[in-house]
Parts: structure tokens; sequence; C-alpha cells
């Protein structure tokens, strides 16, 4: 059986799926041997990974957001100023949080 508790620290996505295919395996085993205790190990731990995969997304998201943000008002900023340098690392980092938001759109 697995065993399995979340990691307290920081969500991530990595971890997250890991732990639900391992999940999902340990589920599997229980199905295989008729263990309910490894089947409800496995859904459990399932579950856990699931959810931290999920709340790493949305962090990752809420990041983004506020890259895009500030990175935006550093490039209007720049602009209005007339340096060139601020707006310009002003649209990168607008630019690199729309991606960061695109790579960590909720899943329905």
């Amino acid at each position: 059986m697995s065993g399995y508790k979340a990691n307290t620290d920081e969500p991530n996505k990595t971890t997250g799926q890991f732990h639900s295919l391992k999940g999902t395996v340990v589920e599997t085993v229980g199905d295989l041997t008729g263990s309910a205790a490894w089947k409800q190990s496995g859904k459990d731990e399932h579950a856990q990974g699931e959810a931290e995969y999920q709340a790493a997304q949305a962090k990752n998201y809420v990041e983004g957001a506020a890259d895009r943000l500030a990175g935006k008002k550093d490039a209007v900023v720049g602009a209005i100023t007339g340096d060139r340098q601020q707006e310009t690392s002003g649209n990168i980092r607008h630019d690199k949080g729309q991606v960061q938001q695109e790579l960590n759109k909720p899943t329905a």
C-alpha cells in the first residue's frame, strides 16, 4: 500500500502526476489480487496526486497572471518615459506570463 502524504511545501505538477499514476497502479493491483485495502489506498493516492497537480496548475496560472500584469505596467511606463530597456523587459515579462498561463490553463 502507498501511504502517500501530499507535499506540504509547494504543490508540484510532476509529483502530483507521479502519485496519480502510482495510485492507479496500486488500485489495479488491489483489483487483481482482491485486496480492498490496496484498492482503497490506490484510490486515495490517485485522488491526492490529482489534487496536488491541480493546485500546482492553479498556482502557476496565477503567477503567470501576475507576471503579465507587472510586465504590462513596466512596458507602458517604459513607453511613456522613453525608457526602451524598461519597455522591452516589461514586454518580455508579459509574454513569459502569457506562456505560463497557457501551459497551466485549468482543465475541466
